[in-house]
């Protein structure tokens, strides 16, 4: 990283950044909620997960190693 990308950050707190968010947020359209319908478990079947992101998966570290 170079210096001028970490001074910059160092200046940037965390009041700024919800500043912007908080500037941005009435700009957002929030979707009505559908209602989710419930599935049979006897329904759900067939989930084919490719053999290259099961290798991924796999080789990930547990959570809080």
């Amino acid at each position: 990283m170079s210096n001028h990308i970490a001074s910059f950050e160092s200046e940037t707190g965390l009041a700024e950044l919800r500043g912007d968010c908080a500037r941005m947020a009435p700009h957002w359209v929030v979707p009505a909620k559908a209602a989710a319908t419930p599935v049979a478990p006897s329904l759900i079947h067939g989930v084919r997960v490719p053999p290259a992101s099961a290798k991924l998966i796999d080789a990930t570290a547990e959570y809080g190693d």
